[in-house]
């Protein structure tokens, strides 16, 4: 007869293995339940064949009044139809029209949707940007169109509104030209002795767009204590892009200063203070001067006065 300690650990063990046989099962069987088409859907730029040629964007060109075509696709790994909106963005959003704006991709299933970019006839030459905005559910995905409009590219860069704040140079970039510009920018600082800041022309981590405006901030950390300075920004991009501008920069401890400044209406009262007090004691009048003194008191001071002389000579 089996003991009862035996009986006990077998029936553990029975327990044990039946929910280790059926947590996976128990997973599967909620997982789709709780998010139905739990696999993300995907939208990119449609490769040849298979779709998944690996364009990180799409990139159109051609001449102001011509119509260029492209796929997008949009794949559903999940278990259950995806309905996804479409619609243009940004700066060719105007100009970008999809076969559809709402598709409805199976389970399983990718589909490709066909657009067409319109150029202008007017069109400025050089770089455009935009995107196609695809929603489903809670997701949205930006794909990026960039797109290059024939003709002459103009390369022009400026920069603006240099200031210094704290320990730190800030300016503005503006792309003045029809091409996408990845500045360079040298800063160098003068003050009344020598040079305070020299840094040589590095590539800054921004492309900036047609038109585009950018704020950028340059750090300064060993900035004076006391001194006057001239900052200069030049900043350059290909295609014989170029801009410089300069800014004024006064530093003083005004700390120290505003010290001093208290002290100096504190010292002058002082002053006045102690003239006022010598004034009066030089005005304070004789005793014989004095008002409510008789004639007789006056004489018989001046009485004492005599025998005080005489007995001292």
């Amino acid at each position: 007869m089996p003991s009862p300690t035996g009986h006990a650990a077998r029936l553990a063990l029975a327990v044990l293995l039946c929910a280790l046989a059926m947590t996976p099962v128990a997973a599967a069987a909620t997982g789709p339940a709780s998010h139905p088409g739990a696999a993300a859907w995907t939208a990119r730029p449609a490769g040849s064949g298979s779709g998944t040629g690996g364009r990180p964007y799409f990139y159109l060109e051609g001449p102001p009044g011509t119509v260029l075509q492209d796929r997008l696709s949009v794949t559903n790994p999940g278990r259950s139809p995806v309905t996804v909106r479409l619609s243009g963005a940004d700066g060719t959003g105007g100009w970008l029209r999809t076969a559809a704006t709402e598709v409805t991709v199976p389970a399983r299933t990718r589909a490709d949707v066909p657009f067409t970019v319109t150029v202008p006839a007017g069109a400025t030459p050089g770089d455009h940007s935009g995107a196609i905005v695809v929603r489903g559910g809670d997701r949205s995905v930006d794909v990026r169109v960039r797109l290059r409009v024939g003709g002459p590219t103009l390369a022009a860069l400026t920069v603006e509104d240099v200031t210094v704040s704290g320990r730190a140079i800030h300016y503005t970039l503006v792309n003045r030209g029809n091409a996408v510009l990845a500045p360079r920018i040298d800063v160098r600082a003068d003050g009344v002795f020598g040079t305070l800041l020299r840094r040589e022309a590095r590539t800054l981590p921004v492309r900036v767009r047609p038109g585009q405006r950018v704020r950028l901030t340059e750090p300064w950390r060993d900035v004076p204590a006391l001194d006057s300075a001239t900052v200069r920004l030049r900043v350059t991009a290909a295609g014989g892009a170029h801009g410089e501008a300069t800014a004024r920069a006064v530093f003083v401890p005004w700390a120290p200063l505003t010290a001093g400044a208290l002290l100096v209406p504190v010292a002058a009262g002082a002053g006045a203070y102690a003239l006022r007090r010598r004034r009066a004691r030089d005005r304070r009048p004789d005793d014989d001067e004095r008002p409510g003194r008789s004639p007789g008191d006056r004489q018989h001071s001046g009485s004492r006065h005599l025998a005080k002389a005489g007995a001292e000579s």
